[in-house]
């Protein structure tokens, strides 16, 4: 979970109202789409903190971007403008996308490795590592990382699996020189 305790509460409110309307899933996804787009752009975020645009000038950039969310997520976004806590939209929508996949047995999951997965590694990795943290299946997002050397390092919450071979060289170097 996050750790900003204003963005649990939003994410909260929202995740029960989802769940009162059956809407969880598309809530959900529509949520990624918001999370993705403010962590790959945040200069979006800093427009939206800008000092020198009215709150109903923000509302209507956020209309104009978003144009097609459901009513609920775009109200809660306005909420958060309203209140001055644009920095806190993409922390609402982690905290919502954790309450989501907490409650239907999925966890969300970084794999790093030095290529692109296939369909069928993403699909074993997520049926080895998720019976390892007590979920039902992984939300695995691959992330490249050639300084792997090879192998894979997986993180699931706060908890990383390194079965890189960079990690197995770290580890080496450690006990041989302790």
């Amino acid at each position: 979970m996050s750790q900003n305790v204003v963005a649990e509460r939003y994410a909260l409110a929202l995740y029960e109202l989802a769940k009162e309307t059956n809407d969880v899933q598309k809530i959900e996804g529509e949520l990624r789409v918001v999370r993705k787009a403010i962590n790959e752009n945040p200069a979006f975020t800093t427009l939206l903190s800008s000092p020198n645009l009215t709150i109903q000038q923000k509302k209507n950039i956020v209309n104009e971007i978003f144009a097609k969310l459901s009513p609920a997520v775009l109200n809660t976004i306005m909420l958060l403008i309203d209140r001055d806590r644009e920095n806190d939209i993409a922390d609402v929508a982690q905290s919502f996308i954790d309450y989501a996949s907490r409650d239907s047995g999925v966890a969300e999951a970084k794999v790093y490795s030095v290529r692109p997965l296939t369909s069928n590694e993403t699909e074993l990795i997520s049926a080895t590592f998720a019976a390892k943290v007590d979920r039902r299946s992984l939300n695995i997002e691959n992330v490249v990382d050639s300084n792997l050397l090879g192998g894979i390092k997986v993180r699931i919450g706060n908890r990383i699996f390194d079965g890189s071979l960079k990690g197995q060289l770290d580890r080496l170097a450690r006990t041989l020189t302790t």
